[in-house]
């Protein structure tokens, strides 16, 4: 008979220890991670066979099976991942960006983008007050409008403090910016036509003024190929204001929590999501990232995006986001015409100058 080794015993424990770990934090998030993965998956089904826009579609799929988040065996995983796997799926948004990119646009047009970004959210927590809302639902709304339409209002709800009407008041933003993305992605190339803007301007416009990436890069290469890779760059000049936007929010919660309470557990100063989204932008600019797996996180980072908006969506009761009102309607869409109207001012004055 063999007699067992002290490496025998160490090999043991080791697969007790990793079976224990399995079974203590994985396991219990298996079904919510299965429902939000399929629901993600039969949005981007709709999406690449009928066109409809995908974080859309993971939204309201996941309303429809809201029934599931009050069940206790799901309710970890769909908290997971409309928390965890959000913050994952921000921080490899790094990936799409260089700093290249700002510098290829030239002064005057990266100023655009950049003060389209910072007027708009001032402006939208100042005309909040007016709509009966307070300067988070202003800061949530306006940011989604201003940065990246869902991945921006994911991003800013992930940091701002929660009550009980978070989630509504996300999962309707998310909601107003992904249709009226969808419009503007229609309407905004005849505007550009009418207003006979050349190649730079319109791509430009498009790429300062749309909120998702994938309704500007419809919009862009509707009008041209050129148009729609100066759009798409423009764009994601856009989503690397998300970093600094995050980073001031931030500083300015800390503040108001340490006036309001002394002390207590506040927010970091920069979440780590936000870290990691910097550091993969320097590495990615510096050229230490291979192109095949930059490629490999942009695509994980949109299917991280996709599951957690469908695990926001089930954890949303499709009544709740109702009662959000006409007054938040109202408010998304003045952002939208505000930042229109501020950027087609700017890139007027640019072709006068001209």
């Amino acid at each position: 008979m063999t007699e067992r080794t002290d490496d025998d015993d160490r090999g043991m424990d080791r697969g007790m220890g990793l079976k224990s770990a399995w079974s203590d934090r994985v396991q219990p998030l298996l079904p919510g991670l299965i429902i939000a993965g399929i629901t993600a998956l039969a949005a981007q089904f709709i999406s690449d066979h009928y066109g409809a826009p995908a974080m859309l579609m993971a939204l309201l799929f996941g309303i429809a099976v809201n029934f599931l988040s009050k069940e206790p065996s799901c309710a970890p995983g769909i908290a997971f991942t409309s928390r965890t796997v959000l913050r994952l799926g921000v921080a490899l948004l790094g990936l799409r960006i260089t700093y290249e990119m700002a510098a290829s646009l030239g002064p005057a047009l990266l100023g655009v983008a950049v003060a389209g970004v910072v007027t708009t959210i001032g402006f939208g927590i100042f005309i909040a007050r007016f709509f009966g809302y307070g300067p988070r639902f202003g800061f949530l709304s306006a940011g989604a409008v201003a940065i990246c339409g869902a991945s921006a209002a994911l991003a800013i709800s992930a940091v701002l403090p929660k009550d009980d009407r978070s989630e509504e008041r996300l999962v309707f933003t998310v909601v107003g910016v992904t249709v009226l993305s969808t419009i503007a992605m229609v309407l905004y190339p005849i505007l550009t036509s009418a207003l006979g803007f050349d190649t730079q301007l319109a791509g430009v416009f498009l790429g300062a003024t749309i909120h998702d990436v994938a309704q500007v890069v419809g919009a862009g290469f509707s009008v041209s190929e050129e148009v729609g890779e100066l759009a798409t760059l423009v764009k994601l000049i856009r989503v690397a204001m998300l970093a600094p936007v995050i980073l001031i929010a931030s500083l300015i919660i800390r503040a108001q929590m340490k006036n309001a309470e002394g002390s207590g557990d506040k927010p970091p100063i920069l979440p780590s999501f936000v870290v990691g989204f910097l550091v993969l932008v320097t590495a990615n600019s510096f050229g230490l990232i291979p192109t095949a797996i930059s490629e490999l996180g942009a695509q994980v980072s949109r299917w991280a995006l996709l599951a957690a908006i469908a695990a926001v969506g089930v954890k949303t009761s499709l009544k709740d986001v109702v009662d959000v009102g006409g007054r938040a309607i109202g408010l998304i869409v003045t952002h939208t015409l505000f930042i229109a109207v501020f950027t087609l001012g700017l890139l007027e004055l640019i072709q006068l100058s001209r």
